[in-house]
C-alpha cells in the first residue's frame, strides 16, 4: 500500500471550498493554508524548487536520476472543493462495504444506497472512504493530490526505478473557473502534463465541454401590493419567466453523454432585485455559439417587453474542449491507455462532462489529458472513494512515468 490513503483523509481535514465573486485568488483562505501545509510535506520529501505563489499555486520538482533524454512529465490536481455542499469541517471515515446500505448519519436519516448509486456493487469487499452525510468528501480532488505525491513518495524511497523529472502542480479554485489560468506555464517547464480529477477507475478524458456563465441581474419596481396594479415589476418574477424561455430538457438532469445544458446554480431575488446565474456547456464548438446566442436572445426578448433597463446580463467564456489541441498530441492518452492496461485495468475513454484544469493548461500551451483518481458521487454528501480505486491512481501514474522512462 502507498501512502495515498493516508494522506487524502488528512487532506479532508482541511476546509479548501472555493467562493465566487471575491475578486481575489485563492478565493478563499483555507486554500492558501493547505497549499502552505502540502509544500511542507514536499519539501519534507526532498522535492525540489518547491514554492507557494501569493495565488496558492504549488509548484515543485522531483529531478531526474537518469541522465536518459525523457520527457519532463508534469501531474496536476486542485486545492479546490466544489461549492454544491459544505466542504467545512469533513469526517471522512473508512468502511468496509459488504453490500447493501451505508448509513451516513443515522440522526439525519442519511442513506448511501445502491438503490440510488448502482456503482455502489462494484465494490462488495472493499474498503470505501464516505462522508458523514452532512459535508462533501473532497475527493474531487484532494484523492488526486494524494495519489500524485503517494507516487511520488515511492519513488524517493525507491531510487533505484529510473525516470525523467516530474514537475507537480497544484491550483487553486478550479471549482469556480480559475483553475490553472495564473499558472507559470514556462516557469513550471514541462513537456506535457496529467490533471488527475477524473472520477471511477480506467477513466481517462481527453474532450471537455465548452463553458461560459451567465449573470443576469433584474431589475424590478417595487410598489405596496395593495396598489400595485399596472404599476410593479417583480424582478424575482421576471427571472422565472426569462428562465422559463430555456428548453426545460436540455438541463443537467434530463441529459448525457455529448448533449449540452443550461444550468442554473444559483438565485437570489426580492421584489426590486433579482439575481440569477446559470453555467452553458457544450462538446460542440458550434453549438456552444448557439447556446450563448440562444441566452443573449432571450435577455433581448425580455428587454424588448419590460425596458432594456430591467436587465444585465454578463455573459463570459470560461474553458474549451481541449480535444481541439489533445488530438495533435495522442501520445499521451495512447500512453495513459498502454499504462492501464498494462496493470490489468480496463481504459474508459469518455467525455468530461465538466472541465479540468487541463482545459485551460492545454489551450495555454502544455498539453494535458486526464485521468482517473477513483471516486464516484463527486460534489454532494453521497460521494465515496474505494481505497483499492485511489491505489489504482497512483499505480498508473508511476507506470506512465516507467514508460516514458523506458522508451
Amino acid at each position: 500500500m502507498s501512502t495515498a490513503l493516508e494522506r487524502f483523509l488528512r487532506y479532508t481535514t482541511f476546509s479548501t471550498q472555493a467562493v465566487e465573486k471575491t475578486g481575489k485568488v485563492p478565493s478563499s483562505e483555507g486554500q492558501m493554508i493547505f497549499a502552505k501545509a502540502v509544500a511542507k510535506e514536499l519539501e519534507e520529501l526532498g522535492l525540489s524548487d518547491v514554492r507557494v505563489d501569493e495565488h496558492a499555486y504549488v509548484t515543485a520538482t522531483l529531478p531526474a536520476n537518469t541522465d536518459k533524454k525523457i520527457p519532463t512529465i508534469g501531474f496536476n490536481a486542485h486545492l479546490d472543493t466544489a461549492l454544491e455542499v459544505t466542504g467545512e469541517n469533513v469526517k471522512a471515515r473508512v468502511v468496509r462495504y459488504e453490500g447493501g446500505d451505508i448509513v451516513l448519519n443515522e440522526s439525519l436519516g442519511v442513506v448511501l444506497s445502491p438503490k440510488d448509486f448502482p456503482d455502489l456493487n462494484d465494490y462488495v469487499g472493499q474498503d470505501v472512504v464516505v462522508t458523514d452525510g452532512t459535508t462533501l468528501l473532497g475527493s474531487d480532488d484532494k484523492a488526486g493530490m494524494a495519489a500524485i505525491v503517494a507516487a511520488v513518495d515511492h519513488l524517493v524511497h525507491h531510487p533505484e526505478i529510473r525516470h525523467g523529472a516530474v514537475k507537480i502542480a497544484f491550483s487553486p479554485d478550479e471549482e469556480i473557473g480559475h483553475g490553472a489560468s495564473l499558472l507559470d506555464i514556462e516557469a513550471f517547464g514541462a513537456d506535457f502534463a496529467y490533471t488527475v480529477d477524473a472520477g471511477p477507475v480506467g477513466q481517462i478524458n481527453y474532450e471537455t465541454f465548452n463553458a461560459a456563465r451567465a449573470d443576469v441581474k433584474i431589475h424590478g419596481r417595487a410598489v405596496h401590493p395593495g396598489t400595485s396594479k399596472d404599476k410593479m415589476l417583480n424582478a424575482t418574477l421576471l427571472g422565472t419567466e426569462l428562465l422559463a424561455l430555456l428548453p426545460p430538457a436540455e438541463t443537467p438532469s434530463h441529459t448525457e453523454k455529448y448533449e449540452g445544458f443550461f444550468h442554473v446554480t444559483s438565485f437570489k431575488g426580492a421584489v426590486e432585485e433579482a439575481t440569477y446565474s446559470f453555467i452553458i456547456r457544450d462538446h460542440d464548438r458550434t453549438k456552444f455559439a448557439q447556446r450563448k446566442e440562444f441566452v443573449k436572445r432571450a435577455v433581448k426578448w425580455m428587454q424588448d417587453k419590460y425596458g432594456a433597463e430591467r436587465f444585465e446580463l454578463e455573459l463570459s467564456d470560461t474553458y474549451y474542449n481541449m480535444r481541439d489541441v489533445l488530438e495533435k498530441h495522442m501520445h499521451i492518452v495512447e500512453t495513459a491507455t498502454q499504462a492501464m492496461e498494462s496493470l490489468g485495468i480496463t481504459p474508459k475513454i469518455v467525455p468530461i462532462r465538466g472541465g479540468t484544469d487541463g482545459s485551460q493548461l492545454t489551450y495555454r500551451g502544455l498539453p494535458c489529458p486526464n485521468i482517473f483518481y477513483g471516486g464516484h458521487n463527486a460534489h454532494g454528501k453521497f460521494e465515496f472513494l474505494p481505497v483499492p480505486s485511489l491505489e489504482k491512481s497512483v499505480q498508473v501514474i508511476l507506470k506512465i512515468l516507467d514508460i516514458y522512462a523506458s522508451k
